[in-house]
């Protein structure tokens, strides 16, 4: 088992690193890359730093209006109408008269597509009256979805600079408009529509061309550089990328392509692997077997980040090595996007802290990168809630390595949790009171 994992992940570290010293060297460059189905990071690069959101900001103006569509205040046949203010946006604009009308479907074509400035301040202003007030709003409703590092001074991204945001918070955004409206996801698929006589082509390039790709925006103005998220699926897994600050438009599509595939290869390569490691007999006890080979991982000392998805390698101990000398911002501290999966069961025995039983969800060099698991892991379960998590440390020679468990579990709890971990994917090993 042992053999296997370090060929893996030896062969990784040969491999060429799908972020090039050029990118690195981009001090607005940001990536963040995430599993759409479970929230794993399957890569981070800057995800915290501030940026400037730009077009990506319409993403959460189309969450807006989805809402209001949903609850009934909005139809997508009733019409906007425009406004001085909306009409005088910087372009790209889609040209609406002052005092003319657009449906609300077309309003959402045009924002998908046509990234119209004037456009999203039709909607801001019907929506709420007028366009401070939908930012307010936006803010306000962003915070609900998790984006804590986001404001909004606008509906459109154009230049402000007080409106920021995170790579980490645009996929969460992302995550929220495919989970919360699906119903609406096509119009991201589309490549372009037509008003007024004129056709109007997307922004994205990568819909239709890179295998699963099916959405989600472009956005650019000077101080961001070229922004994209990304959707995208393959084989039943889904991922959601987010590149910030790329040079061109060409080279941010190049990059962001080189994301997608490297975190379908690591999906990939991950199941082909847990296929082959339950073949491999007999098998050592899985506490000692992931404590060595945490240890043999230690030993490679690689060189600069190492995280998920950044290479063409199976991340199999979810290794995450922090990237804060080049962070502008607070470093990462969870790998995990809200809100937990809904399938999560919620029938479990709480813990109870008088017993003795644990489990163990990882094993690794830092003890940071311990902590950093526990949090992860704590919001996929509800019976962790109150668990104590501990990162118990361990010496090899002149090596020392950091255990990520909870502990004061009942047997049941335990056992139970272990059986849910262990059908997402996720490594987990109850662990008998004294072990």
């Amino acid at each position: 088992m042992r053999s296997l994992v370090l060929w893996m992940i030896g062969l990784g570290a040969l491999l060429a690193c799908a972020t090039t010293p050029a990118q690195a060297d981009n001090p607005r460059y940001a990536a963040f890359v995430v599993d759409e189905g479970t929230g794993e990071v399957l890569h981070a690069r800057r995800a915290d730093a501030r940026r400037y959101p730009a077009s990506l900001t319409k993403m959460m103006t189309l969450y807006m209006l989805f809402e209001a569509i949903e609850s009934g205040d909005v139809a997508l046949t009733d019409s906007m109408t425009t406004s001085r203010h909306a009409a005088n946006q910087s372009p790209s604009r889609l040209g609406v008269p002052v005092g003319d009308t657009i449906e609300t479907e077309t309003a959402i074509r045009a924002l998908v597509i046509r990234s119209a400035n004037d456009v999203a301040v039709i909607v801001a202003e019907h929506l709420a009256g007028t366009e401070r007030a939908f930012a307010n709003q936006m803010t306000s409703r962003a915070r609900d979805l998790g984006l804590t590092q986001t404001t909004f001074r606008n509906a459109s991204g154009l230049p402000n600079s007080r409106q920021t945001t995170t790579a980490r918070d645009m996929a969460r955004l992302a995550t929220a408009l495919r989970r919360d409206f699906p119903q609406y996801a096509h119009y991201f698929e589309e490549r372009s529509f037509r008003w007024d006589g004129r056709t109007y082509r997307s922004h994205n390039n990568l819909v239709g061309r890179v295998d699963g790709v099916d959405g989600l925006k472009t956005g650019y103005i000077r101080a961001s550089g070229f922004n994209i998220a990304v959707t995208a699926g393959r084989d039943g897994r889904r991922i959601i990328a987010v590149v910030m600050g790329g040079p061109t438009a060409a080279s941010r599509d190049t990059h962001a392509e080189r994301l997608v595939n490297a975190a379908f290869r690591s999906l990939a390569s991950r199941e082909q692997m847990l296929v082959a490691a339950a073949e491999l007999t007999p098998r050592l006890n899985p506490i000692r077997e992931q404590d060595a080979i945490a240890m043999e991982v230690a030993a490679l000392n690689l060189r600069g980040p190492v995280e998920q998805g950044s290479v063409q390698s199976l991340p199999a101990l979810r290794i995450v090595m922090s990237d804060d000398a080049e962070s502008t911002d607070t470093p990462v501290r969870s790998a995990r996007l809200e809100p937990p999966i809904a399938d999560t069961p919620r029938n479990l025995p709480a813990p109870s802290r008088d017993q003795g039983w644990a489990i163990q969800v990882g094993a690794y060099a830092g003890q940071a990168a311990a902590q950093a698991r526990l949090e992860t892991v704590r919001d996929l379960n509800d019976a962790l809630s109150q668990a104590r998590a501990a990162t118990p440390r361990i010496e090899s020679g002149n090596r020392q390595l950091y255990r990520a468990r909870f502990e004061a579990l009942s047997a049941e709890t335990a056992r139970s949790v272990c059986r849910v971990l262990a059908e997402r994917g996720e490594a987990c090993f109850a662990v008998a009171p004294g072990a």
